[in-house]
């Protein structure tokens, strides 16, 4: 039995995104950038803030799916995030980013630290030039940050990670940031905290 054929939701739409990747998962990132199938519309699917999937208003409680979903979402031209396959594209409720991220390694300081996070799907993304930092005020006047992950898709970092990530930040040429990958990430300027 294939991962599509044990993922059987009884919603067509969603088995029959399923059987299109048919074993594509076991053999790595699918190439949803070379894929351009039509749009078919929006589904009833939602990514909560907390990284929880909804399906028709219930949560998926499968990590299958929800990784093997994870692995063809796509941002479009337009912002509008969708899933991909060969066939077909349809878009989903994003409620902040698509992706958290649940754990951090740090290794080294100064120029040669180096920073990674798993994301609640298992991604690894060292935090580089292809993996940047960034940092958006939320309502409450408080920072929440993101690690790009892949395709202009963003993981928000879990308020606990965000507090060890902050720990390293440092001040250089009038900004508060944190230097990771080679690369100085900037957080804030100096001035305005």
């Amino acid at each position: 039995m294939s991962q599509a054929d044990s993922a059987a939701s009884g919603d067509p739409t969603i088995d029959r995104l399923s059987a299109a990747l048919g074993d594509v998962a076991r053999r790595g990132p699918p190439p949803v950038e070379r894929w351009n199938p039509p749009f078919c519309g929006d589904i009833d699917m939602r990514i909560a803030a907390d990284g929880t999937w909804f399906h028709n208003g219930s949560p998926i409680r499968r990590p299958a799916m929800v990784k093997l979903f994870a692995s063809i979402l796509r941002r479009e031209a337009d912002g509008r995030i969708v899933l991909v396959t060969p066939v077909e594209s349809v878009g989903i409720t994003v409620e902040d980013a698509p992706f958290v991220a649940v754990a951090m390694e740090v290794e080294g300081d100064g120029s040669g630290r180096r920073i990674a996070f798993r994301t609640n799907v298992d991604d690894l993304v060292p935090v580089d030039a292809d993996h940047a930092l960034r940092f958006k005020q939320d309502a409450g006047g408080g920072l929440r940050p993101y690690v790009h992950v892949r395709r202009g898709l963003w993981a928000l970092l879990t308020r606990a990670l965000t507090y060890d990530l902050l720990a390293l930040g440092e001040e250089r040429d009038d900004w508060l940031g944190i230097e990771a990958g080679g690369h100085f990430h900037r957080i804030a300027p100096s001035a305005s905290l």
